[in-house]
């Protein structure tokens, strides 16, 4: 479920849907040095019913640290790579796989 926590996401819908994927929204993420305890209850919440978590945004080490901490297993965002095309991502992975 993108943007988890905003807009029209809710809790209500991870009972009617098959979600097996929560992405934190990057407004929760930029925000984790005030309010890095909703960041930590997404976390909670998304493994405790066998998902697994995404944080959007994710610029500086620090952000990665911290999510890393409340078990953010995945992140996304220019700390990582630009966007790429299916066949840079073939040769990325092909290239450094871990």
């Amino acid at each position: 479920m993108d943007d988890f926590g905003t807009g029209y996401s809710s809790l209500g819908l991870l009972h009617r849907n098959p979600v097996d994927v929560l992405k934190i929204d990057r407004s929760f993420v930029n925000a984790m040095g005030e309010k890095a305890e909703i960041v930590q209850t997404i976390s909670t919440l998304a493994h405790q019913l066998g998902m697994d978590v995404v944080a959007e945004g994710v610029e500086t080490p620090d952000q990665l640290e911290r999510l890393r901490e409340v078990g953010c297993g995945f992140g996304q965002e220019y700390r990582f790579s630009r966007p790429l095309t299916a066949e840079e991502v073939e040769s990325l992975l092909i290239a450094a796989p871990s």
